[in-house]
């Protein structure tokens, strides 16, 4: 079985949305209007009737998810098509336009032939690529990782997996003070897939090191890992201080208090921010019992743990509920969300080339957005996959 584009219909000839905020690199533009043709974002013509009237809305990039296991009731890790298609078309309706699957820790045969599938999704350009997170992470963090599938980072190892993805592995989440770590972190950037760092026990200087050795993410900063000390700082101070480390953050007011969140945010700067889901299989569902890996989850009111231990086991997040919360209840600027959940993973998985902002000449990736920040529409590559809402259409 092979992947089929699930997105809704293509808009019809040029698609001029107008009377928006549009948030561009450059700023704001009050009353702006975006052009579409084709699958991509076209100069605006002066005088042009507008196709979709959108006063009262934003109009952002599409969002870009660099962490996300699963939704809709499925999961990257089922190894399917059809579960990842579930996936993908949740994500999709809910803003993230472009996405990495994430794998979570499993038998090494398991993960090869999961890569297997999702690296033909990656081909076709239904997905970003895959992110491994685990096996090799530590076993005093693992979370919801199974604690007997945990294994020392072997390079070879590490290699076989990265090889069994065919070119769509970009990212694998490792602890860098387990045995071979380091060697692991430097055979990934050798290979050109960016070495994370998370589900760690490491000491400030070992992750100094680890960066130093090429490692270029910290997965879930804060969740995961070491408390921030004062005497003992831990992997916290190190990659927010460090320029080269992009930091992954979930803002679904469970994983992280708002404080935290502000500290990330001006520790590391705006540019050094990328907001993620790490959703798990509940996202986009209600409450209930859904696997993650081989483990069980239950998810009340919103919430996912583990069965067996309580520990938080992902989460039930989409982006756009993380962009609202960003702006209206931490009160960071709308550019700023940009950044966090389009321009800076997108540059950081090299696709800022054709998404992440809204310019001429890169994929028509955009979320519409009401007033109060609510996602009023989705358009991927020219295609609607969320139309706004009639009251918008030109009369």
């Amino acid at each position: 079985m092979s992947a089929t584009n699930s997105t809704g219909p293509r808009a019809a000839g040029r698609t001029v949305l107008a009377g928006a905020k549009v948030v561009r690199p450059g700023g704001v533009e009050d009353a702006g209007t975006l052009s579409v043709e084709g699958r991509r974002i076209a100069a605006n013509v002066p005088g042009e009737s507008p196709t979709h009237r959108l006063a009262g809305h934003w109009i952002v990039p599409g969002f870009v998810d660099m962490h996300v296991h699963g939704g809709g009731g499925a999961s990257f890790s089922g190894g399917t098509f059809e579960q990842a298609f579930t996936v993908i078309g949740t994500h999709r309706r809910h803003g993230t336009t472009t996405m990495v699957a994430s794998t979570v820790t499993g038998e090494l045969g398991d993960l090869a032939q999961q890569a297997g599938v999702l690296s033909e999704l990656t081909e076709q350009g239904d997905l970003a690529g895959v992110h491994f997170e685990g096996p090799f992470i530590s076993p005093h963090r693992c979370g919801a990782h199974d604690p007997g599938l945990l294994r020392d980072p072997d390079p070879a190892e590490v290699r076989k997996l990265v090889d069994a993805a065919r070119g769509s592995a970009k990212m694998m989440t490792l602890a860098p003070e387990r045995p071979g770590g380091l060697e692991s972190v430097r055979a990934l950037a050798d290979s050109g897939v960016i070495a994370a760092i998370g589900h760690t026990d490491s000491t400030y200087e070992a992750t100094a090191e680890a960066v130093e050795a090429g490692a270029t993410v910290a997965t879930h900063l804060f969740n995961a890992m070491p408390g921030l000390g004062h005497r003992t700082p831990g992997p916290i101070a190190a990659l927010l201080e460090d320029e080269r480390v992009t930091v992954e953050l979930i803002n679904d007011g469970t994983h992280l208090h708002p404080a935290v969140l502000e500290l990330a945010f001006r520790s590391a700067g705006a540019d050094r921010v990328a907001l993620i889901t790490d959703a798990m299989g509940a996202a986009g569902m209600g409450d209930g019992r859904y696997p993650l890996g081989p483990l069980e989850v239950e998810v009340r009111e919103g919430v996912a743990r583990l069965v067996e231990g309580g520990s938080i086991a992902g989460s039930t997040l989409t982006l756009d509920h993380a962009f609202r919360r960003t702006v209206t209840v931490d009160g960071l600027p709308v550019e700023h969300a940009v950044r966090a959940l389009s321009a800076n993973p997108a540059r950081l998985l090299g696709v800022d080339d054709r998404t992440g902002s809204l310019e001429v000449g890169k994929y028509a990736d955009l979320v519409v957005l009401d007033a109060e920040f609510a996602l009023a529409g989705v358009m991927r590559q020219g295609e609607w996959v969320v139309p706004p809402p009639a009251g918008a259409e030109a009369g």
